[in-house]
């Protein structure tokens, strides 16, 4: 896939794709996933590693946390990273179709890119959001947002710690259906447990400005019932669980939803 030593466009798209999966310090060349993504492209996980920390440089919520980069990143890879991030709708989609396209041969499969292990296909799984996918451009823009989302959670729930990643949700906060701009944000989602993402998603629970959980009265109403108390209650007041390179939810975000099922902060 390489042509000499040039990076090519379809190959910073494929990187930028992972760099959103990892956090700034997996960019590392031992890291599996890493080791698995160059030996598809024809590059040395080296080389690889080092791409990811020069487009590091180019990434303003990194600069926000003093978090500098590698200074190497080139002219195409500046061109790139704007692009991909004005265009998330058109690039996002076009990224993920081609990182898959080096691991999996059906479409009904995905990659699933999981650090300190590597990058494994397995079946597509189904999409936080109830709403049916209707398009391939759809499906994959779905897949990227859950491994990104999961990834960025360590593979656990926020809420409850449970790191079987079979059964984690990558919930959307604000609706996919009426916030396209918002789709694809790291910070429009948070990993859920199924049982969790479900409450979420019909405004049983919400978090308040300092990412505690909030029942939502409704759900009050269902206590002292012990299977209630035991999944709900046990948890409330809690702060959701995030490593400290995590990015977290947008706090904007969490107040919306709690505005349309009228949770009381």
């Amino acid at each position: 896939m390489a042509s000499g030593n040039r990076w090519t466009r379809d190959q910073l798209l494929i990187v930028l794709n992972l760099y959103h999966k990892l956090r700034f310090g997996q960019f590392d060349q031992r890291q599996p996933v890493i080791i698995d993504l160059a030996n598809r492209i024809g590059r040395t996980p080296s080389a690889v590693a080092m791409k990811l920390s020069n487009l590091a440089s180019l990434d303003p919520s990194l600069k926000l946390r003093g978090i500098e980069g590698l200074k190497g990143a080139s002219q195409l890879d500046k061109s790139i990273w704007d692009e991909f991030h004005e265009n998330p709708s058109e690039l996002v989609p076009l990224s993920q179709e081609r990182f898959d396209a080096l691991f999996i041969e059906s479409d009904g499969e995905t990659t699933e890119v999981i650090p300190g292990t590597g990058i494994h296909k397995i079946p597509r799984p189904p999409a936080g959001d109830t709403e049916v996918t209707r398009t391939s451009k759809q499906r994959r823009g779905q897949d990227y947002f859950r491994e990104i989302v999961l990834n960025n959670y360590a593979n656990r729930c926020a809420i409850t710690g449970l790191p079987v990643r079979e059964l984690l949700i990558a919930s959307h906060i604000l609706p996919w259906r009426s916030h396209e701009t918002e789709r694809l944000n790291v910070r429009n989602g948070i990993a859920l447990n199924r049982l969790h993402d479900a409450a979420f998603d019909q405004g049983l629970i919400g978090f308040d400005d300092e990412l505690r959980l909030i029942l939502a009265p409704k759900l009050h109403a269902f206590l002292p019932q012990q299977a209630v108390a035991h999944h709900f209650e046990s948890y409330e007041h809690k702060t959701l669980l995030l490593s400290d390179d995590a990015i977290p939810p947008n706090a904007e975000f969490l107040s919306e939803h709690r505005l349309r099922f009228k949770i009381p902060a």
